[in-house]
């Protein structure tokens, strides 16, 4: 039986485990995070992203995950059972929760998505780190 779009989220939206962005930045402030993954596209996490925050593209989420790839992401192939935070804009938005899916079905065992995205991360006051000239394509 095929999935519809929807379907695909509302799995990965009952799976995900969402930390607010309040308990993120605390987490962070206490090195508890190995590591906080942008899944917008480059331009989007050129323009504003999360500091500390790494930006893998949803749509390369597995060849940057995968050690036996050779496009693999050394600090994110580095250890499964470090604890990942995931965003995108908003939400957790369809991105970041079919990204924890991804990341969890490949082994992953501490993968957390931010509850409102970089929309919400910068509306409860927290640091956001901006291009200071707009970003084109």
């Amino acid at each position: 039986m095929a999935l519809t779009l929807a379907e695909m989220i509302a799995t990965a939206r009952s799976q995900a485990r969402e930390i607010s962005p309040a308990k993120a930045a605390e987490a962070d402030n206490r090195g508890e995070l190995a590591l906080i993954i942008d899944v917008r596209e480059p331009t989007e996490y050129a323009e504003a992203h999360v500091p500390r925050a790494i930006n893998i593209p949803r749509g390369l989420l597995e060849l940057r995950a995968d050690p036996a790839s050779p496009a693999a992401d050394a600090a994110l192939c580095a250890d499964r059972s470090a604890r990942i935070l995931l965003y995108c804009t908003k939400g957790p938005g369809a991105r970041s929760l079919l990204a924890a899916q991804t990341l969890t079905n490949m082994g992953y065992e501490q993968v957390e998505v931010l509850g409102g995205g970089l929309m919400g991360w910068a509306e409860s006051g927290l640091p956001i780190e901006e291009a200071s000239q707009p970003v084109t394509a």
